[in-house]
């Protein structure tokens, strides 16, 4: 049984869903599942959540929330998001805890990622 008011699928919309899935394959291995053409799910073994297509995306500079992936190789993954058509849209900086980096994936929403 699932918890009482956890968050329990996050949706992400994307102006690239074909990129999209692309992108998160390669880069963090995530599955994907498509519901018609214009909605994709994903599991990245721990979490769910979706994509759908839209000309709108999520970026923080729009006051969106961005998630935050955990990477214990930031550097590495850095480099490897920007070979796969991420585009960084804060670069690599500490905060209390560790050190993040910000970047939008090639269907146009905003992620990061971060590590001690």
């Amino acid at each position: 049984m699932k918890p009482d008011n956890a968050i329990d699928y996050l949706e992400f919309p994307s102006k690239d869903l074909e990129a999209t899935k692309t992108f998160f394959t390669a880069l963090a291995g995530w599955r994907f599942q498509d519901y018609g053409p214009e909605y994709t799910a994903f599991d990245d073994g721990k979490a769910t959540g979706g994509f759908y297509l839209s000309k709108a995306v999520s970026s923080a500079d729009q006051g969106a929330p961005v998630v935050v992936l955990y990477h214990t190789q930031r550097e590495v993954t850095h480099a490897r998001g920007s070979e796969l058509g991420g585009r960084i849209t804060q670069e690599i900086f500490s905060f209390p805890g560790g050190r993040r980096f910000q970047f939008a994936e090639p269907g146009g929403s905003e992620f990061a990622f971060w590590s001690e």
